[in-house]
């Protein structure tokens, strides 16, 4: 090569390399420096290649193409694949070379457009490449020019790395400016999800708001408990919907791998697969998905998953963003479950006050009237009838009065639950004419809140049986064990089928089921037609601990 070559590769290559740091406009940054690069070089004619992550190709940027290639929108070169992408596909084009042949030519030739060719029918094609990242391919042709000199090569290799580097740099910044930008909305996203007040409506209003501020297809709420996947809500098609349906912890794919390994799992290309059990619960097919597992001490709690008919969807989402996402949904929940707690301590601590000022004040004054009333009844033995009369109807409303108070302090703070749970849920029983066989396993006083959410939870499930089983025989069992505490209350009388209830459960079972969950807890009913109804609520208890 002489000097005087050497120096204008030189230049050239300068010319180029300044050019590539004024944009991060990708396809501007292309289609200038192709121009820049045919001025330079001499040659009329380049074209580039790009190539994503499924080696798909797309012409993105062509610079003084003939009109065979340039007819009808380009058409020849958005044909089948030619030599060069084929060999670039496989790993065998490592470094720039004369194409003997070309095949979009040759397309052109056959659509009666040879005179439109300028005399174009070879042409130089160079790999784009940075380090070991791969973009796709620049091609450069001159009419009549058959064959490439190996110098004309080198330097069209140089200004390829040129070209590759500057779209590495370009890719690091569109990822650093999209990164920023899934960070803004993830904040806005967190500032509503922690807004929402009421626990029992934060699922389907967090599926909400994370669909429409990212604009995913679909998204979907599982949470743990006995041993399997409940589904609570999902989004899709702009909307949000409430479920209540449950999955095996196995077998359901990239949820269920999440689950199990605490990690998340991103699926790029399932080419439309999906299980046949998360098609059953109303997840669509998908392309791709990210299940992220929702952690609270490093335990999985459940999995946000979210899914999308076009592939590699997600993978521009970092994990850090991902386990974010996930992990301020568990914070929400913990959030509010303190909150639930505080605020079911102090309208308990109020009904407690309520019917501590009934007995001492109310129902000490009523008594004494209807004492008075019957000494006064007493004292007039036989004298003044109507007077006698007034006074048992006086005596009589008291008694009355002093029933019914005594059953609404009942209500605000239950008779006998001084004396533990159990006692309080047998007597509660007894009340209605049922009889209780009790089992106690474990000693520990319960705390406050524990203690009367299982008591209102007992009461509905003995209220259940008196109604509805058939039966009047319940069996309450409570075991205490480390961290954790178990009611279950079970009858053997009509049962019922899960499965013909909407969501399962009946607004009762609801409500014990909300009322677990404001403190923690897991609730479960198991029951077929003609068998046996087990109700059962576990809590925990290592939050209260000191």
């Amino acid at each position: 090569m002489s000097s005087e070559n050497r120096t204008n590769q030189l230049s050239a290559l300068k010319e180029i390399a300044e050019l590539l740091n004024t944009t991060n406009d990708m396809k501007q940054m292309l289609s200038e420096v192709l121009g820049k690069l045919l001025q330079v070089t001499g040659f009329s004619t380049g074209w580039i290649f790009m190539m994503d992550e499924s080696m798909e190709s797309e012409c993105q940027a062509a610079y003084g193409l003939p009109p065979a290639l340039a007819a009808n929108g380009q058409e020849a070169m958005c044909g089948e694949d030619c030599w060069c992408i084929e060999r670039y596909r496989r790993n065998k084009l490592p470094h720039a070379v004369n194409t003997i042949e070309c095949k979009r030519i040759t397309y052109a030739i056959a659509e009666g457009l040879e005179e439109g060719t300028l005399g174009i029918s070879h042409h130089a094609t160079v790999p784009l490449k940075a380090g070991k990242d791969k973009f796709g391919l620049l091609n450069v042709a001159h009419p009549g020019k058959e064959c490439f000199t190996e110098d004309e090569l080198a330097l069209l290799q140089a200004i390829a790395f040129q070209i590759g580097t500057a779209i590495k740099r370009i890719r690091l910044y569109q990822s650093q400016e999209q990164n920023a930008l899934h960070y803004s909305k993830l904040s806005d996203v967190i500032q509503r999800i922690h807004a929402i007040g009421v626990i029992n409506e934060l699922p389907i209003k967090a599926v909400q708001e994370i669909g429409n501020s990212f604009n995913w297809p679909h998204v979907s709420l599982f949470i743990y408990e006995n041993g399997e996947l409940s589904l609570r809500a999902f989004y899709t098609e702009g909307e949000a919907h409430e479920e209540w349906k449950s999955l095996s912890i196995d077998d359901n794919g990239p949820i269920s791998t999440a689950f199990r390994h605490n990690k998340l799992f991103v699926v790029s290309n399932a080419e439309h697969t999906a299980c046949p059990s998360l098609e059953r619960v109303g997840i669509p097919l998908y392309a791709s998905a990210a299940a992220i597992p929702l952690r609270v001490r490093n335990r999985s709690i459940g999995v946000l998953f979210i899914s999308s008919p076009i592939r590699g969807h997600f993978d521009e989402y970092h994990e850090d963003f991902m386990y974010s996402l996930g992990d301020h949904y568990t914070l929400c929940v913990e959030n509010l479950r303190v909150y639930e707690q505080r605020r079911e301590l102090a309208r308990m601590e109020e009904r407690y006050r309520v019917a501590r000022d009934l007995h001492d004040s109310v129902m000490q004054k009523v008594f004494s009237l209807s004492f008075i009333a019957k000494g006064a009844e007493t004292l007039l033995q036989d004298r003044e009838g109507n007077v006698r009369a007034s006074l048992k109807e006086i005596q009589q409303l008291s008694q009355e009065t002093l029933k019914e108070m005594r059953s609404l302090i009942w209500q605000l703070h239950p008779a006998g639950l001084e004396n533990g749970l159990l006692s309080a849920l047998k007597q509660h029983g007894q009340s209605m004419g049922l009889t209780i066989y009790e089992q106690v396993s474990g000693l520990k006083q319960l705390p406050r809140a524990v203690e009367e959410a299982l008591w209102r939870i007992g009461q509905e499930a003995l209220n259940n049986v008196r109604k509805h089983s058939g039966t009047v025989i319940a069996y309450v069992k409570l075991v205490l064990a480390e961290g954790e505490v178990t009611l279950e209350v079970m009858d053997k009388g009509n049962g019922f089928s899960l499965d013909n209830r909407k969501g399962g459960l009946t607004l009762g079972m609801l409500s014990m089921r909300e009322r677990a969950e404001q403190l923690g807890g897991q609730f479960n009913v198991r029951s077929n037609l003609g068998g046996p109804t087990v109700i059962a609520v576990k809590m925990p208890l290592d939050q209260y601990e000191s």
